[in-house]
């Protein structure tokens, strides 16, 4: 059986009101590519989810991957 990993990502930033855009000007990384994150299209790297996490001032645990 194939476990599937997501990040929540999506839920961090609606929690803090923040927009896929906001955190795309605050990382320096495209619209596109947040925007596959935030969907689990994609995955960033775990270098990244500390990015994100510092960005929004939280622990990198709270965007973190989980697995379905």
């Amino acid at each position: 059986m194939c476990k599937e990993y997501i990040n929540r990502i999506k839920i961090a930033l609606a929690e803090r009101n923040k927009t896929n855009r906001w955190l795309a000007e605050k990382t320096g990384k495209s619209d596109i590519t947040i925007s596959r994150w935030v969907q689990n299209k994609t995955q960033p790297s775990l270098e990244q989810l500390v990015e994100i996490a510092k960005v929004l001032e939280i622990s990198p645990k709270a965007v973190s991957y989980t697995h379905l």
